[in-house]
């Protein structure tokens, strides 16, 4: 036994060695980096005029390495990474590294404009980018939700250390300015700097805390969002008054005036560029990263403009960043290459520049000591009693108050490029910079425990919770994760009904659909696709009812029309790979003469290995396409594909005039279990029913349901059609592996009989023959 606890305390003892060599693994790299860095570049005479490119990639690797090192620690120990790569940049610079051993560092980060010049561009644009990063993270739907109490806590937040700021650099004495005769700007920079929270670092505790859906988060980050973007307006029209070096009524109002004209273009028509031209290089550009390239094209393009119109090119950035969040087809890969790359180079870059701009050692001055407590005392109580004081104005509890006050008080990234453009247009000093990086540090570092401990002691209420499960349920669900429809239509009466459908489904969430037309008159049709009749018109004619039936309404949808010369087969094939999430299809001949599917329709189908929607106008509907179903149907059965079908019912059923029938049917299985325990598959299938009836009710839709268990599943939804005269049959089914489109038995008896018109909803997966 005691060779076995010694064995034991061996291991243990091994295991914490390891665990303690990982932990020091940066830090030993970091420094072999270094060492080996000084040694190459002394011995090489970098301490030459010239720059060298040598001196740039040691930099880089440095702050990239000791930067993203810190931040993965601060992560560990529930501070934001750019706390980490701040202090990677601060143990780099003159504050420790360049106190400790000044020979080595003249070497590293050597005083030469020259080579200083090559590392700022790419700070430079770093910080263009992490605008752009920080534009894709706001969500303006979050603040129109709550814009009334978001939009008077942040003009309190701002207003309040806004004017605090201010009156501060009014009495900062001369010598900690560059410029005295320019005070006034110097105390706007400052006041912008204090008033101004980052919504990046605030996001990222309220997502952790799993509040991002709760009220009280809501607002907290829209009121960050609304901080940042009315923190970007500020900063420019000031960088604008800088530029001109003098505060006259018509700089402002020059400043203002190309400010607004600037965002009232960019939200209307360029808005629709933007996403156009996302668009068309995710559809027409094969080449790698094409998304990407434009994206980047499109930040650089709105940068210049505001620096034409006379303000930082930050705005242009930022509100770039805005559009391309809002882009439906942004996709989660093309989301998470963008962020990688500003995450792993960029930010670890300039917030370690930053850093190293900051010299830490003029703090041994009592004067400056005592200054920059000032600075961080009033900032933070400028900040939190102005949240504070416009949450209660917006209607928030005391609890929900603190909060939101504890969350708006993180400054983080804002604030460091904030006081980044004031010192590189001269407009702040060494020391001002180094006493607001301070302040950003210590109010980023305070804000997670004290957002943590005050959102752990906010009850949730009853409507609340309700909510938060319904967005709970969709985002597991199939329709609430829809980006982007492709619709497969030729001349028919059944393509119009396909695409009001569509338009439906759309309309609700503003989705883009691409029509693509695949019938014999298929140029024809695209050429008349103005034509009331069209597959267009029915979409956009639904779409908007849709869209007003929906408290939540995306409004109107974007409609692209397009006609290939290929088989149907190798249209949808093309059009596939541009990423839909669910193919509509309209044909004329639905049904073929051996029971299955029309041939055109199985080709069709053969291109496409996502969800189908296969529509067949029966009844009314092949008078009036574009009735809307007075009556929708819908059998389930427990399996993830009637759930699926009865998502696609209720998202339908907006606009319906009467309850969704939802009718439970027996499968195979639940015969089998009907025979086991009689009371225990009642209780299941009253369950599942109960179970759709409250996600319907969670869209305020009535519902009726009935329980046929005991009938043939085929002849049970043939006669609850019957009897409940529904004129639309909504049918979740599974896609069987084949020669030819088969979604089974029941698909085909009811699509062969059916009075009422069908409409059968696949998975993606293809399952094999049983």
């Amino acid at each position: 036994m005691r060779q076995a606890g010694r064995a034991a305390l061996e291991l243990e003892i091994g295991d914490a060695m390891v665990i303690r060599r990982g932990r020091l693994q940066p830090a030993i790299w970091a420094t072999v980096i270094l060492l080996v860095s000084i040694t190459a570049a002394d011995a090489a005479g970098d301490k030459a005029s010239k720059p060298s490119e040598y001196i740039l990639l040691v930099q880089i690797a440095l702050l990239i390495a000791v930067g993203r090192g810190l931040g993965e620690l601060m992560q560990r120990i529930g501070q934001p990474s750019v706390i980490g790569e701040l202090l990677g940049g601060l143990l780099l610079g003159p504050s420790l590294f360049g106190w400790l051993w000044p020979s080595a560092h003249s070497v590293i980060f050597p005083p030469s404009g020259e080579q200083k010049a090559l590392i700022d561009g790419i700070a430079q644009f770093g910080i263009l980018l992490l605008l752009l990063l920080t534009g894709m993270d706001t969500d303006l739907k979050l603040v129109r939700k709550v814009g009334r109490a978001a939009t008077t806590i942040s003009v309190a937040g701002i207003a309040v250390p806004f004017v605090c700021g201010f009156v501060l650099g009014e009495s900062l004495p001369d010598r900690l300015l560059p410029h005295p005769e320019a005070r006034p700007i110097a105390s706007l920079f400052l006041g912008t700097a204090l008033s101004i929270s980052s919504v990046k670092i605030v996001a990222v505790v309220v997502r952790e805390m799993n509040f991002m859906r709760r009220n009280v988060g809501q607002i907290i980050v829209a009121s960050a969002i609304i901080d940042d973007t009315l923190g970007w307006i500020i900063i420019a029209v000031i960088f604008s008054l800088a530029s001109r070096g003098s505060l006259d009524i018509l700089s402002v109002a020059q400043a203002l005036f190309g400010t607004l004209a600037f965002l009232a273009i960019s939200f209307t028509i360029g808005r629709r560029l933007v996403f156009r031209l996302i668009r068309w290089a995710n559809d027409h550009l094969v080449s790698s990263a094409a998304v990407i390239t434009v994206i980047l094209l499109l930040m650089c393009a709105m940068a210049m403009i505001t620096h034409l119109i006379g303000v930082h090119t930050v705005l242009g950035a930022f509100i770039a960043g805005v559009l391309v969040g809002e882009s439906p087809i942004l996709t989660r890969q093309i989301d998470e290459r963008l962020r990688g790359l500003i995450s792993s180079l960029f930010m670890p870059v300039f917030f370690g520049l930053a850093g190293l701009s900051a010299d830490l050692t003029v703090l041994k001055d009592p004067s400056v000591l005592g200054l920059t407590a000032a600075l961080v005392l009033i900032a933070s109580i400028g900040k939190f009693g102005g949240a504070f004081f416009g949450g209660a104005l917006g209607g928030l509890t005391r609890r929900e108050s603190y909060a939101l006050a504890s969350g708006m008080n993180a400054r983080g990234s804002t604030e460091v490029i904030i006081a980044t453009i004031g010192l590189s247009m001269g407009v702040l000093s060494q020391t001002m910079f180094s006493m607001i990086v301070t302040m950003a540090i210590l109010t980023t570092m305070a804000m997670p425990p004290m957002l943590r401990s005050a959102l752990a002691r906010l009850p949730l209420g009853q409507d609340e919770k309700e909510r938060l499960e319904r967005e709970e349920y969709e985002q597991r669900g199939f329709v609430a994760n829809l980006e982007r429809l492709l619709l497969a239509v030729d001349e028919s009466s059944n393509a119009t009904f396909a695409a009001h459908l569509a338009g439906q489904l759309a309309g609700g969430r503003g989705l883009p659909i691409t029509v693509l037309h695949v019938g014999a008159n298929a140029k024809l049709q695209e050429k008349n696709r103005a034509d009331e009749e069209s597959p267009e018109a029915a979409v956009i004619s639904a779409a908007k009812a849709s869209a007003e039936a929906d408290a939540d309404g995306g409004g109107s949808v974007d409609v692209i029309s397009r006609a290939r010369e290929e088989t149907a087969a190798e249209a949808i094939t093309e059009e596939a790979r541009k990423g839909f999430d669910l193919l509509v299809v309209g044909m004329d001949a639905v049904a073929g003469p051996d029971g299955g599917f029309d041939r055109r329709l199985d080709d069709l189908a053969s291109g496409f290995d996502g969800p189908l929607a296969i529509a067949a106008a029966k009844g009314v509907h092949e008078k009036e396409p574009t009735a809307n179903a007075r009556k929708i149907l819908v059998p389930v059965s427990g399996s993830n594909v009637s759930r699926r079908g009865a998502e696609v019912a209720i998202a339908l059923a907006r606009l319906s005039s009467e309850p969704l029938q939802v009718v439970y049917v027996s499968t195979t299985r639940d015969k089998g279990a009907r025979r086991t325990s009689p009371s225990m598959s009642l209780a299941h299938e009253e369950a599942i029913l109960k179970d759709i009836a409250a996600t319907a009710a969670r869209y305020d839709i009535n519902v009726t349901t009935r329980l046929r268990a005991n009938t043939a599943p085929e002849v049970a939804i043939l006669q609850e059609i019957a009897s409940s005269r529904a004129d639309l049959v909504v049918i979740g089914v599974d896609r069987i592996q084949g020669d030819s489109l088969n979604f089974g038995s029941i698909a085909a008896a009811v699509l062969g009989k059916s009075k009422a018109s069908v409409l059968l909803v696949s998975d993606g997966d293809v399952r094999p023959k049983t």
